[in-house]
């Protein structure tokens, strides 16, 4: 167990996440409102959109327009997603954008031929296109992952095994081309981690490679989305991806009722009572998250945003 981090990295994924899932629509205005609104809560990272194709992700039929409306904050990063070149060369040319290579492999066939209807050495082939483009156009590797690292609902229990030699095989394709990612996401994308194979398996990560920066993107279907962030804290995980009042999910990852990320101001919560700096102000983070509800017009799993801080009720009975 490594000593818990003095800050924690948030990456704000809500309008990404929410927006490809959420089965109304949602209008364009609306979307750049909930990105202006997280612009003023201390976020330094927001993911705004999502450049994949709109006959299968129809909620970001509107990327474009999004992305040339919503109103930059000097000092935050917003950044976009992307799955192939077209999707890349679509965000580059806005010009609004930080563009930061990433790119993931993913630890199930089944999904993977279910979510970006490729094989996996059409994946592998992709990841050496995708790096090639990078470096043509000056553009970082600030990311590699693993999606599905913890299970999957096609495929049951993903080995370890499996997750470690995928690993490898990514940044052996980046050194290939001369480059290393900054940091190693690992991806709970069907809500199968739990604290307990958050620790197995970032702890083999941790033995095998040991020079890596690591990152955990935590799905909450199943409720274990705060109890699984807490487990990579005491892993000595500092970088999370969090969606605002538990927006999204996977639309192809199988569920009834798929809860999106763990929730940004519930762990920004966790996070400031137990002293550990995100630089983000909760209260205002707070307000967001019940903004969120409004825009897409049902009730969010965020907790939260029901209960308050426990600062403002302190501050309150004194």
């Amino acid at each position: 167990m490594s000593d818990l981090p003095k800050f924690v990295q948030i990456n704000e994924e809500g309008p990404r996440e929410g927006f490809q899932f959420e089965k109304g629509p949602i209008s364009t205005d609306r979307k750049i409102e909930l990105i202006d609104a997280l612009s003023e809560t201390g976020l330094n990272h927001i993911q705004v959109a999502s450049f994949v194709n709109p006959s299968r992700v129809p909620g970001w039929a509107d990327a474009d327009e999004v992305v040339q409306r919503f109103e930059r904050k000097p000092g935050i990063h917003y950044t976009a997603l992307w799955l192939n070149l077209k999707g890349l060369q679509r965000a580059m040319a806005t010009n609004r954008l930080d563009i930061e290579g990433s790119f993931s492999l993913t630890a199930s066939p089944t999904f993977l031929a279910k979510n970006q209807q490729r094989s996996m050495e059409d994946n592998l082939q992709q990841a050496h296109e995708t790096i090639k483009m990078y470096k043509q156009h000056g553009i970082p590797l600030k990311r590699a992952s693993i999606m599905a690292a913890f299970g999957c609902n096609f495929e049951g229990e993903i080995p370890h095994r499996r997750v470690l030699d995928l690993m490898q095989q990514l940044l052996d394709i980046a050194a290939e081309h001369g480059v290393k990612p900054q940091v190693f996401s690992l991806a709970d994308t069907m809500a199968w981690a739990t604290p307990k194979s958050i620790k197995e398996l970032v702890g083999k990560v941790r033995e095998r490679f040991p020079e890596l920066t690591l990152a955990l993107h935590l799905h909450d279907t199943r409720g274990m989305g705060i109890a699984n962030a807490y487990a990579g804290l005491e892993m000595g995980i500092s970088i999370f991806d969090t969606t605002v009042a538990g927006l999204g999910g996977c639309p192809f990852a199988a569920h009834k009722g798929a809860a999106g990320n763990v929730c940004t101001e519930d762990l920004v919560f966790m996070l400031d009572e137990m002293g550990i700096e995100t630089g983000i102000d909760l209260d205002k983070l707070i307000e967001v998250a019940r903004l969120a509800e409004d825009v897409v017009g049902h009730p969010l799993p965020g907790s939260v945003k029901m209960g308050g801080s426990l600062k403002a009720l302190r501050e309150k009975l004194h």
